[in-house]
């Protein structure tokens, strides 16, 4: 089983997306948000380069955006 974690935030419609693309495939994942949680999105920034998102981490590899195709390889699905 894949360790899931969907970083997002409350506005942002690729996060709803990506959400909804993981439960439809019936991916368990955590979700934060880093609008709440400053030091996970340092943590994030400093591990992607990114400050936008969604940024999905499949164990230890990141997706940045909604990348359907890439998520589904990730996950096997």
């Amino acid at each position: 089983m894949k360790n899931v974690t969907v970083y997002t935030t409350p506005t942002c419609s690729f996060c709803h997306m990506t959400k909804a693309f993981l439960k439809s495939e019936g991916v368990d994942f955590t979700e934060v948000d880093l609008t709440k949680d400053q030091t996970r999105m340092k943590e994030v920034v400093e591990a992607t380069g990114q400050m936008g998102v969604p940024v999905t981490q499949i164990d230890d590899e990141y997706v940045i955006g909604f990348d359907k195709p890439t998520l589904s390889r990730l996950l096997g699905i």
